[in-house]
């Protein structure tokens, strides 16, 4: 099963998204979030771009991990937002905005059923489907800037997929992935959401959040920066976004770890 691997149109895809982005695209870089901070930490107000790779040689995902992937075949952006009056203690919701964002949009565009693992993985049963990255750059003398990334595999065939346990929309049965429409519809979710964040409405965001979620109410282990651990069951999403665990030791709110999704035990 093959697609075709057509260019993103920066143009079109403006002129479907309307002023609150700036969309740029490039044939390569290195990495889309790198690129971004750059600027921001440069002092260039990067707030509403939204900057699009064709093709990724050094894209990062948590705790540095790195992949490759065939040219035009992803969802390869990253955008930035201005923290200007928002809460720090929101901040961390812009990655659960995003990968709310990019369940509504491959629903709309590829009809697939997608599911949320905190904190930033996007799943089609086991299968990883898209991953995405919040980062502050703060540049000298000016309010720091959150640059999120989001990697979405698109047209990998399964045999092209960097991982065994990564999908794409081709390899999940979807015959012609459109990115253009995908680009279009996932820049149009965001654009809503981060309004939303920005007045503090994130009532919503995490009752949405929660109904997309494939951690709340499973067995896990999270694994904490320092190399600690806690084990237990995820009960909840709180109001900055951190996963809450209830855990052997008492009930615990983590805001940053990788998580992992255990197997009930047997009987």
């Amino acid at each position: 099963m093959t697609a075709e691997l057509l260019p993103l149109d920066a143009a079109a895809i403006q002129a479907s998204v309307g002023d609150g982005w700036r969309v740029e695209v490039v044939a390569e870089t290195g990495s889309t979030n790198a690129d971004l901070a750059t600027r921001a930490q440069s002092g260039e107000n990067v707030a509403g771009v939204a900057l699009f790779t064709e093709d990724q040689t050094a894209g990062r995902g948590r705790q540095g991990r790195t992949w490759t992937a065939v040219p035009r075949s992803q969802i390869l952006m990253s955008f930035g937002v201005d923290t200007t009056d928002v809460p720090s203690e929101t901040w961390g919701l812009l990655s659960l905005a995003a990968g709310v964002s990019v369940v509504e949009a491959v629903a709309e565009v590829a009809g697939v059923q997608a599911a949320l693992k905190w904190p930033n993985d996007v799943l089609v049963g086991t299968g990883k489907l898209a991953g995405i990255l919040a980062e502050v750059a703060a540049p000298a003398g000016g309010s720091p800037v959150i640059v999120v990334g989001i990697g979405l595999n698109v047209s990998l065939a399964a045999a092209e997929l960097p991982d065994p346990v990564a999908v794409s929309l081709l390899s999940l049965g979807v015959a012609q992935p459109d990115r253009q429409r995908l680009a279009v519809s996932l820049l149009n979710r965001l654009h809503a959401r981060i309004a939303e964040w920005r007045v503090g409405g994130n009532v919503e965001l995490l009752a949405i959040y929660r109904k997309h979620s494939a951690t709340l109410g499973q067995s896990v282990r999270a694994e904490l920066p320092g190399g600690r651990e806690v084990v237990g069951q995820a009960t909840d999403i709180d109001a900055g976004g951190a996963l809450v665990i209830d855990s052997a030791d008492g009930v615990v709110a983590v805001s940053a770890g990788d998580v992992v999704h255990l197997r009930p035990a047997a009987g």
